[in-house]
């Protein structure tokens, strides 16, 4: 269920990792003359913006189904939060979208959510290191 290009959140992936990865594909492009086009992507405060219906179909194709599957549901949707400043309290409100940050499925769901990217454009090497998103399109110029 990982992709394997995802070098966050995983045991024995690290940034350097993910540098030697980048910079070895890279040189060899490079050296087969290649043209190298690098886009990178920050998705910012990518964990708040997972869509729960997306996460929950995902989850679903991956085969979490049953009591799991609506765990799952449950541990997502109907989350509320306020903000409490000097002891005064905001309203109530009502969070639509993301996984909780700081718990320990956090990662799991957002790694959920993202893991098919890789499908998405099966032509282009993505690398991914947490929200950081490296799209690398190489292309043949002789």
């Amino acid at each position: 269920m990982s992709y394997d290009y995802q070098f966050e959140f995983r045991r024995y992936h690290s940034t350097t990792l993910a540098l030697i990865d980048v910079v070895d594909q890279i040189y060899q492009h490079l050296d087969n003359r290649d043209m190298v086009l690098g886009i990178y992507l920050d998705l910012q405060k990518a964990f708040d913006t997972v869509d729960h219906d997306i996460l929950l179909a995902k989850l679903a194709n991956f085969g979490i189904r049953g009591i799991v599957y609506n765990w799952f549901k449950d541990y997502i949707y109907d989350r509320k939060q306020y903000v409490c400043i000097s002891c005064t309290n905001s309203e109530c409100g009502k969070i639509t979208c993301g996984v909780p940050r700081g718990s320990v499925l956090g990662p799991f769901l957002f790694l959920s959510y993202v893991n098919d990217i890789g499908s998405s454009l099966p032509t282009t090497s993505i690398k991914l290191f947490a929200d950081d998103t490296n799209l690398f399109i190489f292309n043949n110029i002789v």
